[in-house]
């Protein structure tokens, strides 16, 4: 079956990095558009960033942009997001999703695929 298993989360400091990685497996990974979301307390899962099934496209939501580069390495069938200049805002757990659909998905319903999560916490 699918599964998709993210990493690298953690607690950092406003200002400071983290990577996450996720790990697809059971499935065409260069067939998929993948993407990252999130879900902070209280909160609905948002979209954050896609990375393109084809042509390797990305696009990002308007409060990560500039901060956050999300990338893929089909020989891995991993993709990953760079955070860069992290806020206590970027505070949820993150959510990698896979999707079957063409060019780039942002709606939870076009994903057909999901991780667990993996918490970041940025302090302030």
């Amino acid at each position: 079956q699918v599964q998709l298993v993210e990493s690298g989360g953690g607690l950092v400091q406003a200002g400071g990095s983290l990577r996450l990685s996720c790990a697809a497996s059971g499935l065409t990974f260069s067939n998929y558009a993948m993407g990252w979301f999130r879900q902070a307390p209280g909160q609905e899962r948002e979209f954050v960033a896609v990375i393109r099934r084809r042509d390797g496209n990305t696009y990002y939501t308007d409060s990560v942009k500039g901060r956050f580069t999300i990338s893929r390495d089909n020989a891995k069938n991993t993709v990953y997001v760079q955070m860069n200049s992290l806020k206590p805002e970027d505070t949820a757990v993150y959510y990698c999703a896979a999707s079957s659909f063409y060019g780039s998905p942002s709606r939870k319903s076009e994903y057909q695929y999901w991780g667990q999560g993996t918490q970041v916490t940025v302090s302030s």
